[in-house]
């Protein structure tokens, strides 16, 4: 019984697993690995990050893991400080992030005697996690510690079934908990888990047809490849803000375009997780369209249960001239003060080697609206299940993982759901964030659905845009942040074409439109 030991091998295992960013909420039952952490990180072997919000500390490391491609581990103790990761898991089982949490747990047999702090942990994230694994100090070794550890991190990573994202790690400690004289974590050579065996696809399509391609949510890799068969294929590509493959002759607004030539398209090509409006959505559900779903992932996009194929690559026979040129390209800038002058310009402003995070609801959408920009900077964004929490702490974990600067724009409900992520501890490491602050005091989004019609008007502000009549960049002052109001698009549009470092918040408040 060796909960101190317990804990130096479990680091030893993240670090031979490749996992070199660990976020940590304080406790007590997790003191072991707490310890451990910190000799690993002073002895430079990983990077701790210490956040006192367990909620937060899940969206930095799913920031973390989406810009690294790398797995992170996120360290908890006991009870309600393990829900408080769940709405991170969602977003990351959701989007295939590979996260290992890893949460300290009282013995067994305290488990329903009423113990402080203690609850039936095992199962708790149920379907939301690819797999659950127990640990305890009362039964195993080192070799088999290590080996349980080393096997979760191998399925969060989905490097043997092309499935990954979070698996949940319950460590039950026993007393005690701590040993001043218990070896520190030592650096591990690489455990070689290699990838599936099975080959790679490609479907060569040789039928000529009016085609598509469609770009959602995705990372940089994802994106490139589909504006590369775009070009080459000379078809229309039609790409979400945080696809990474919005640019160059990329459709503007193509969601106004799907009216008015939706009907004509015979195939789609589908890259990425394409999230962002019904007009999509109905186009992947046609059953007179051919559907051909481009990914690396076991679990691929087909919310219409039509998709004629499945492949790793594609091949296109070149497009028909006349169906490339009737998809517009020339959008007018927007000008004023308003949410989609806004998101031109945060769009235009941030160029290669940056990073844009977008907030999920009003936000990507006038971004998706937007010019399209002729270098972009990394586009992102929590499309997995499109909530607007943790957007903020996911942002930050992106700078961390990046070192880059890194710009996120959102709205104040969005804001509101993370303001524990303002919060920049003075031992952690400093990060350059700005902050663009869209302020229309509400869910505007929902005026825009079928709940903003004049029938609805009387319950409208009340149960759907829910304004809630506060300054939240007086949140950002309080906790260090530089905090200017932005009074026109111009004055936007400088601030932007300036540099930043450390973190900057602007504020706007939009007109109508």
């Amino acid at each position: 019984m060796n909960s101190p030991l317990l804990g130096v091998v479990a680091v030893e295992a993240l670090l031979a697993s490749g996992v070199r960013h660990v976020l940590l909420s304080p406790g007590s039952r997790n003191a072991p690995l707490s310890l451990a952490l910190h000799a690993a990180d002073e002895a430079g072997l990983l990077t701790l990050h210490v956040r006192i919000d367990e909620r937060v500390a899940g969206f930095i490391a799913l920031g973390i893991a989406k810009a690294s491609r790398s797995p992170v581990a996120v360290v908890t103790t006991s009870g309600t400080a393990v829900g408080n990761l769940l709405p991170a898991v969602m977003e990351a089982r959701a989007s295939g992030i590979p996260l290992v949490l890893l949460t300290a747990d009282r013995p067994a047999h305290a488990v329903g005697t009423g113990a402080n702090q203690t609850t039936d942990q095992v199962g708790l994230f149920g379907a939301q996690v690819l797999g659950t694994v127990r640990m305890s100090s009362s039964s195993g070794d080192e070799r088999s510690w290590w080996g349980q550890l080393t096997r979760a991190v191998a399925l969060a990573t989905g490097i043997r079934t092309r499935l990954p994202g979070p698996v949940h790690v319950n460590v039950e400690f026993d007393l005690p908990l701590v040993d001043a004289t218990v070896r520190p974590p030592a650096a591990q050579p690489p455990r070689p888990v290699l990838a599936s065996s099975s080959g790679v696809s490609v479907h060569e399509v040789t039928t000529p047809a009016r085609t598509v391609i469609l770009a959602g949510d995705a990372p940089p890799a994802v994106g490139a490849e589909a504006r590369a068969l775009a070009r080459i294929a000379r078809v229309p590509l039609l790409a979400e803000p945080s696809s990474n493959a919005r640019s160059g002759d990329a459709v503007p607004r193509y969601r106004e375009q799907l009216a008015r030539l939706g009907p004509e398209i015979e195939r789609v090509v589908v890259f990425g997780h394409p999230t962002l409006s019904r007009p999509v959505t109905a186009l992947l559900s046609r059953d007179d369209v051919e559907v051909i779903v481009v990914a690396d992932r076991a679990d691929w996009v087909d919310p219409g249960h039509v998709a004629a194929r499945v492949v790793d690559r594609v091949l296109l026979p070149e497009g028909d001239p006349d169906w490339y040129h009737r998809w517009d390209r020339g959008v007018p800038e927007p000008t004023g003060l308003t949410f989609e002058a806004v998101a031109a310009a945060v769009v235009r402003a941030v160029g290669p080697g940056e990073h844009l995070v977008f907030g999920a609801s009003s936000s990507i959408r006038h971004a998706d609206v937007a010019p399209v920009p002729e270098h972009p900077g990394t586009c992102h964004a929590n499309r997995g299940l499109a909530g607007i929490d943790g957007t903020l702490a996911t942002a930050t974990g992106i700078a961390l993982a990046t070192g880059a600067p890194t710009t996120v724009l959102l709205g104040d409900l969005t804001l509101q759901h993370d303001l524990g992520a303002l919060v920049l501890p003075p031992s952690e490491p400093t990060i350059d964030l700005r902050v663009i602050l869209v302020d229309d005091d509400g869910g505007s989004i929902f005026g825009q659905l079928e709940q903003g019609a004049p029938e609805f008007r009387r319950a409208f502000d009340r149960v759907f845009r829910a304004p809630q009549g506060v300054d939240c960049s007086e949140a950002a002052l309080t906790f260090g942040w530089k905090v200017d109001n932005v009074r026109s698009l111009a004055a936007l549009e400088s601030r932007l074409r300036c540099g930043f470092s450390g973190r900057e918040l602007l504020r706007v408040v939009p007109a109508a439109g």
